[in-house]
């Protein structure tokens, strides 16, 4: 994987672990295309916690509305191993988020 192709996925995997708490229920799955235009904004907003930032206000925002169903597909073990999930779930809480004990998304199983 190119450099920058493994960082946006590593910010799509920390969005992912902020946003896993709030699987959104009763309402019509997204699309492909929203999907899609989903990752990429979580990757604009959370590109700074790549780099050892805490995440903004948007990207807290950003985690509490992208469906999970858009993120967890995309999660193999080899992007899992890219992140630090004990990192993550602090970033979570410090968006004022609790992560579930032993959540599975992709590849990913929180501690």
């Amino acid at each position: 994987m190119n450099g920058g192709k493994s960082w946006g996925v590593m910010v799509v995997l920390v969005v992912l672990l902020l946003g896993m708490w709030e699987v959104k229920t009763g309402s019509a799955a997204p699309s492909a295309a929203e999907c899609k235009e989903e990752r990429r904004l979580a990757i604009n907003a959370c590109k700074p916690v790549v780099y050892g930032k805490d995440p903004s206000p948007a990207c807290c925002e950003r985690a509490r509305v992208t469906h999970i169903e858009c993120v967890c597909p995309v999660i193999t073990p080899k992007l899992a191993a890219l992140i630090d999930v004990n990192r993550a779930v602090r970033l979570i809480e410090g968006c004022g988020r609790k992560v579930p004990r032993h959540y599975k998304c992709g590849s990913i199983t929180t501690p």
